[in-house]
């Protein structure tokens, strides 16, 4: 028979048992905010916006997306790094933030230092385009006709140090041409311009120009990786149309700030996988050009290192500075 007083001695232990397991649960206990540091339109955010619905539904709390552009993400991503570290802000994280480090001075955080480099979900080789009224129809003519009249040639990309600039400035240093840059503010305004001819040529991931390649508005000439994409239509890369050494492709990938528990890391990596699987979540992103590859903390962690290490050469060997 249990006497009272064991009963009694257990009571203060069954009163904290549910606190403790409130304690452990805590999280998510109100709206998550998805911070896109890049206007509506282009691929962060419409990767951000697909994923919403999924990750509501995985995590049982609302999903708010932010939209915070400018200074290449490191705006957003600024606000992400000071964030508390609650599990209540997030970033969608793009090529930028791994050039950024080199081109902005005084950003105010560290990316490697001040971020969780959560997963990355997925790559895409970038694609250069041209306007249907331009003479251009392989990589080969832009590069004679900028020889014949260099400094003419207009191209746009999301922005100044993106990871587009420092391709096209990178293949004209190896093929000896020069091309005008012209910066917008994201994919959005970028696929605007490409589809109007504002600009020569364009060159971004398929997430910002897919669409306008589909509908003819554009055409595609030339891919920046190493190995086609299953994403885009047959199109030579840069190495095959004679500039060697190209090798860049764009990423995606889900951070938040630095400190964030194990908890509330393994939690949201669960409902980011969850939402991934889900067949027709997983369409709608690689619709967008996006080659699903998602990759947890560890490894993620070490790829952003390595690309703010590959790209940050680019950036000081061509004294690139943001606008």
């Amino acid at each position: 028979m249990i006497s009272k007083r064991a009963i009694l001695a257990g009571v203060p232990a069954l009163l904290a048992a549910p606190q403790i397991a409130r304690a452990q649960g805590a999280w998510p206990n109100g709206s998550i905010r998805i911070v896109v540091p890049f206007p509506p339109g282009g691929g962060a955010d419409g990767l951000a916006r697909i994923l919403q619905p999924r990750l509501q539904f995985e995590l049982g709390v609302p999903i708010v997306i932010d939209n915070r552009p400018g200074a290449s993400g490191a705006l957003g991503a600024a606000q992400v790094a000071r964030a508390a570290p609650d599990g209540n802000t997030w970033l969608i994280m793009f090529d930028t933030h791994a050039v950024n480090p080199a081109l902005i001075d005084n950003m105010g955080f560290d990316t490697e230092k001040d971020l969780t480099a959560l997963m990355l979900l997925g790559t895409a080789s970038m694609v250069l385009t041209t306007h249907p009224s331009r003479p251009y129809r392989r990589l080969e003519d832009v590069v004679v006709a900028a020889k014949v009249r260099p400094d003419t040639i207009t191209y746009g990309t999301i922005g100044n140090g993106s990871l587009a600039h420092l391709t096209m400035a990178l293949a004209g240093r190896i093929a000896g041409f020069r091309l005008v840059h012209v910066a917008y503010r994201g994919g959005g305004p970028l696929g605007t311009a490409a589809a109007s001819g504002e600009v020569d040529l364009a060159i971004s991931s398929p997430a910002a120009l897919g669409a306008q390649m589909q509908a003819g508005t554009i055409i595609g000439l030339a891919q920046t990786a190493a190995e086609p994409s299953r994403s885009l239509p047959p199109l030579p890369t840069m190495v095959e149309a004679g500039i060697p050494g190209i090798d860049a492709r764009a990423f995606w990938g889900f951070g938040g700030p630095a400190g964030l528990s194990a908890a509330i890391r393994q939690r949201m990596e669960a409902a980011l996988r969850a939402a991934l699987s889900n067949a027709e979540t997983a369409q709608r992103i690689e619709g967008l050009g996006i080659d699903l590859n998602p990759q947890g903390q560890a490894f993620f962690t070490q790829f952003l290192s390595a690309q703010i290490a590959t790209w940050g050469g680019v950036v000081r060997e061509n004294n690139i500075r943001p606008d």
